[in-house]
């Protein structure tokens, strides 16, 4: 079988799985915690950010630190069980594919569950801009192109950590131990960022993305600008190395 008749397959079960309720429901909660919160912005004024940008910024963030990650996380692991559940791994590995690509197409169907979610967050932020302008009687909307750019930054830095989740979902057997160390690996990003070795820790980089986009909003708060290298090469490296390690693990228990 072609990688994308793999796909196809893999995208086949997702939509029984209801997973997409699972990516649509954060999604929801930081809007409509936005929207009602919708005034607060009018007093970050000594920050030197304009309300519409905090309006932004701030959901970007919160969305940034947590609920991605956290969505990630349980995506990696309900995508693993599907599998696991009833040894279906064990039917797929008898197909005449090697482990290593079936390990791949698993992980980019997660990138394009990322990939989903992140256009939802994107798509939902303008009906929620609508709805404060509305109730505020001031204007929150935003270019489209600095929503696209922020969402696109946030994604595109988030690849190593997705692999990272990927690799332990693969090699934890145990679903709620999987999920449990990858959720508490997402907490300490927020005080790693502000290490020097935050690029070893790819849990920071979506985090890190948006508070250096509200550093470069807020004119009083100085700068928080980052360095491409390490950056980069220690990017490349934890998501090659990550993808390795889970396509030599991919079904390696179930084969024995």
């Amino acid at each position: 079988m072609s990688f994308l008749s793999l796909t196809g397959v893999e995208l086949k079960k997702i939509r029984r799985s209801g997973i997409l309720w699972i990516l649509v429901i954060p999604i929801f909660l930081i809007w409509l915690t936005g929207v009602i919160n919708a005034d607060i912005n009018f007093t970050m004024g000594n920050e030197g950010i304009s309300p519409e940008n905090n309006f932004f910024i701030q959901s970007f963030m919160g969305y940034a630190w947590f609920m991605y990650p956290a969505s990630i996380v349980i995506s990696t692991v309900m995508l693993i069980q599907t599998e696991r559940r009833n040894r279906g791994i064990l039917k797929m590995l008898a197909l005449p594919v090697s482990a290593a690509r079936l390990c791949l197409v698993k992980f980019c169907v997660l990138l394009l569950l990322a990939a989903a979610q992140m256009l939802f967050m994107t798509l939902a932020y303008f009906p929620s801009a609508a709805i404060a302008s509305h109730t505020q009687d001031y204007d929150f909307m935003l270019p489209v192109i600095d929503i696209l750019r922020e969402a696109g930054t946030i994604y595109i830095s988030s690849i190593p950590m997705a692999a990272f989740f990927w690799l332990l979902a693969v090699c934890i057997r145990t679903p709620i131990f999987s999920m449990g160390v990858g959720m508490a690996s997402i907490v300490p990003s927020v005080l790693l960022i502000n290490t020097k070795i935050w690029f070893a820790y790819p849990m920071c980089y979506p985090f890190l993305m948006t508070a250096s986009r509200m550093h470069e909003l807020a004119s009083n708060m100085g700068t928080f600008a980052f360095e491409l290298i390490p950056f980069i090469p220690a990017a490349v490296g934890i998501t090659v190395v990550s993808l390795f390690t889970a396509c030599i693990c991919f079904g390696k228990a179930e084969r024995r």
